[in-house]
């Protein structure tokens, strides 16, 4: 029995291997070949290109004790934050008042916010470059109300992208908290409101610790597409000025095509696979592990209730 199960399992295991040659192919392969780079002193060009040495440690000893690529991380860490924070809000309170409206009203304005998202970065950037220019809509607005305009490229860089990258990733945030949304129960919601919860009880403790899991995957998901971002920032500000807006994804460019630097180059790309790592850890940890935790306790709760009514 256990042998022709055996079998029957090798069997269907086969399906698997074209997808898995190719998962090896293009991407367990090339992440082993830029760590092994990262310890060398691999160059584009030169006598080192062909006759590369290993160097150890070196490139991620020295990115650490230079200023800018302290920096850089810094400026890395910060638009992260406020790409998630931004990206992460504004598609729940869409996905929140799309709950609300009607089905009609939906299949209009969903298409709508999800340009933005389908957009490529390279057109996302001449749009928000032409939003926060001198004689742009953002400027336009500020004379209507009155107010001084805002010169948003040199005078707030960081801040320029980071809006632009929410504009253009929050459509996807939306799309998975709207999924989230609807399958909430809607009896729950009904007998909280019978209980006499407001709308914002009803949303605080009843619709978001329904959807824990889906907050916990947006997140990491947005954090590994945040990471990449390259061609949004490389279009509107070139990582300048001078290095205010100057990611480790430019750095990572920088470096390696600029500077024919490969191994520092494929150090940084560890980097950012270290931090997205780092990052996907703390969520498990900050979203799953509690939910585990809080679950065996309610578990533990109610088989003591169970054994106190039989008792």
């Amino acid at each position: 029995m256990k042998t022709s199960r055996f079998i029957r399992e090798c069997r269907q295991s086969i399906l698997l291997i074209p997808a898995m040659a190719l998962l090896l192919l293009f991407f367990v392969v090339p992440v082993l070949l830029t760590i092994f780079f990262s310890f060398t002193n691999m160059a584009l060009t030169g006598a080192t290109a062909k006759n590369y040495d290993i160097v150890g440690l070196s490139n991620y000893i020295r990115l650490f004790k230079d200023k800018v690529a302290l920096s850089v991380i810094k400026n890395t860490l910060f638009f992260l934050a406020g790409s998630l924070l931004g990206q992460q809000f504004v598609g729940f309170i869409l996905a929140y008042c799309m709950r609300e409206c009607s089905a009609t009203f939906r299949r209009i304005v969903g298409p709508c916010i999800l340009c933005g998202w389908v957009m490529p970065e390279i057109v996302v950037s001449l749009c928000m470059l032409a939003f926060f220019d001198m004689e742009g809509t953002a400027n336009t607005i500020l004379k209507a109300i009155h107010l001084p305009v805002i010169s948003w490229i040199f005078g707030f860089p960081m801040l320029t992208v980071i809006l632009a990258n929410i504009w253009h990733g929050t459509a996807f945030s939306m799309l998975n908290f709207q999924s989230a949304l609807d399958h909430v129960p809607g009896d729950m919601e009904e007998a909280a409101r019978v209980d006499g919860a407001n709308r914002f009880q009803v949303l605080w403790h009843l619709l978001i610790p329904c959807m824990k899991q889906t907050i916990g995957m947006n997140t990491m998901l947005n954090t590994f597409s945040t990471l990449g971002v390259f061609g949004l920032i490389w279009a509107m500000t070139g990582g300048g000025p001078g290095n205010k807006t100057t990611t480790l994804s430019i750095y990572m460019y920088n470096a390696g095509m600029k500077n024919f630097q490969l191994g520092k180059g494929t150090a940084i790309g560890i980097l950012i696979l270290l931090l997205g790592g780092v990052c996907s850890i703390g969520y498990s940890f900050l979203f799953y592990e509690r939910e585990k935790k809080s679950r065996r306790k309610f578990g533990k709760v109610n088989t003591t209730l169970a054994e106190r009514r039989e008792g």
